[in-house]
């Protein structure tokens, strides 16, 4: 059993945070949080919705440019991978190993290959956060 499982089926909710229901930042939000103890910030008042993907991408960029996310190249469990929704950064997700990943679709969380084309194309980096680093 993978640390995975326990997340999957999780409905999506516009801004959830918890097991009940989430968005993708809100999945990442609590994974890392029951996980590896980390508590990243909620974001939740942020955007009103994950239909403002502007906003996100706002805040997306300004996490991956700070000093608590560091770029990767080889892809570990538990690193974010992100990736374009039309023309802008909004959706994130979990690798689980490499080129697999959890993450919350409109169906709910589940886990994917980020290694089709699909996803490739749209693949826009693969971050680890500073407490990850060995």
């Amino acid at each position: 059993m993978s640390w995975s499982d326990r997340y999957l089926g999780i409905p999506f909710c516009d801004l959830g945070r918890d097991i009940s229901g989430c968005d993708c930042w809100g999945l990442v939000h609590l994974v890392y949080a029951r996980e590896l103890r980390i508590d990243l910030p909620s974001y939740r008042h942020a955007y009103a919705s994950t239909d403002e993907r502007a906003e996100i991408e706002g805040l997306i960029g300004t996490a991956a440019a700070s000093s608590t996310w560091h770029r990767q190249n080889d892809p570990q469990a538990m690193d974010v991978v992100l990736f374009r929704r039309g023309q802008v950064t909004s959706h994130i997700g979990i690798v689980v190993r490499p080129h697999w990943m959890l993450h919350m679709a409109e169906t709910g969380a589940r886990v994917e290959c980020y290694g089709m084309p699909s996803w490739q194309q749209r693949l826009r980096g693969i971050y680890r956060h500073e407490r990850l680093m060995a």
